[in-house]
């Protein structure tokens, strides 16, 4: 059957899912709005791991093939604690331009037939005639913001501020850096996402980031004071902030977004319009893209739309939970960085990896590093552990949606 979609929001998961749409039916109307010109977007790299592009391949071999051979990969991390580098191997990553990204799915989606509407805004007062509308708008959604009691929305601010940077080091892995300073630590999270840049994402609690008077810098004035605070890792290479005329305070908070229902009438939510999950566990635009495939998923599977919304939330919803829980116990323990930054550095780094296990605020540091080495020889303990983790994300889920009623 002949649907009529719009996708409000340019970004990765409005493009993918415009092309999954177009691939299954050549004959489906899709159009993607998107309020910035063209090429105009805001962001360094993203990253992803090879169980995404494993799903990509299987839903558009062509935009994975492009994807993968404008992507650049490692497979270890570093860590540096004040003089000291810890490097372990790890999982195979990959990281891209978001620049890159999003050309290259908006040329996937033109060629597919999907018209790309660019300097186009949509609102609520004027939703365009269409079967469904998307929400892919980013965490600041004014269409779900309309409907905000609708949708149940909250937004919860994380502890730490944050600033998101480029620079022109290329980073031989991902790795992390941890600054003592006269007001406490500052660390960042660097990898690379082409042959001449990389991300370097820099964080730090709210009153380190007061007593370093960070908080009052413009952003060239931050730049030029973590250009130094991390010297020993940027090899004399500048970082890059948004935009060098911009007088204001770079530094975030992060705000985790859930919804209590992701659809509403026609109108349904996508990526980080839905939710949000914390940076450092870089799933965001997996997340998204996975939504996307969903989507598309479920409105394949017959004509009653709101049948196929349903669907899509409950998979979805369901699909999250852990690493909804990972992210949340991942922020954490940056905020309670003292709690583990005075380890042995291989024991520090060992923890940094299991940062996102919801046992690990409520064990001695140690004593987890301990049971851990032993879990990597006992299965049980290690089924136990996968067992247990997602009894815990399910528990806080139901406790939070709860405590809204």
């Amino acid at each position: 059957m002949r649907v009529k979609v719009v996708c409000v929001g340019g970004g990765p998961a409005g493009l993918y899912l415009s092309i999954l749409l177009k691939r299954q039916d050549p004959s489906h109307d899709v159009t993607v709005h998107e309020r910035n010109p063209e090429g105009s977007t805001y962001g360094w790299g993203v990253t992803y791991w090879q169980g995404l592009l494993d799903k990509l391949r299987a839903c558009d071999p062509e935009s994975a093939r492009a994807i993968e051979e404008h992507s650049v990969r490692w497979s270890e991390g570093v860590a540096h604690v004040r003089d000291l580098a810890t490097r372990q191997p790890g999982d195979e990553g990959h990281g891209i331009g978001r620049h890159k990204l999003l050309e290259l799915l908006a040329a996937r989606a033109r060629a597919l037939g999907v018209r790309l509407e660019f300097e186009s805004e949509i609102t609520a007062e004027d939703l365009p005639d269409a079967d469904l509308v998307v929400a892919g708008d980013g965490v600041h959604s004014a269409l779900r913001t309309h409907y905000a009691k609708d949708f149940g929305a909250t937004l919860t601010p994380g502890r730490n501020r944050y600033v998101w940077l480029g620079t022109t080091k290329v980073f031989d892995s991902f790795t992390f850096a941890f600054v003592e300073t006269e007001h406490g630590w500052i660390w960042c999270y660097g990898y690379p996402f082409s042959d001449a840049q990389s991300t370097c994402v820099i964080e730090c609690a709210p009153e380190t980031l007061a007593g370093l008077g960070l908080d009052r810098a413009s952003e060239a004035d931050t730049l030029a004071a973590l250009e130094k605070r991390f010297a020993h890792i940027l090899d004399g290479h500048p970082l890059v902030g948004r935009s060098v005329a911009d007088v204001s305070s770079p530094w975030l908070t992060f705000r985790t977004l859930t919804n209590r229902t992701w659809r509403h009438d026609r109108l349904v939510l996508l990526g980080d319009a839905a939710h949000t999950t914390h940076y450092s566990i870089g799933a965001g635009t997996t997340l998204a893209l996975e939504d996307a495939i969903a989507l598309a998923e479920a409105l394949r599977q017959g004509p009653d739309l709101p049948g196929a919304l349903a669907r899509y939330e409950r998979v979805r919803q369901a699909a999250l939970l852990p690493p909804q829980s990972a992210a949340r116990h991942s922020a954490q323990w940056y905020e309670n960085l003292t709690r583990y930054i005075h380890l042995p550095p291989e024991q520090m780094f060992a923890l940094l990896g299991q940062r996102h296990s919801p046992l690990l605020p409520y064990v001695p540091p140690q004593m987890y590093y301990r049971l851990d080495r032993a879990a990597g020889r006992l299965e049980a303990l290690r089924r136990f552990k996968r067992w247990l983790g997602p009894k815990l994300a399910r528990g806080a889920h139901a406790r939070s949606l709860s405590s809204r009623d």
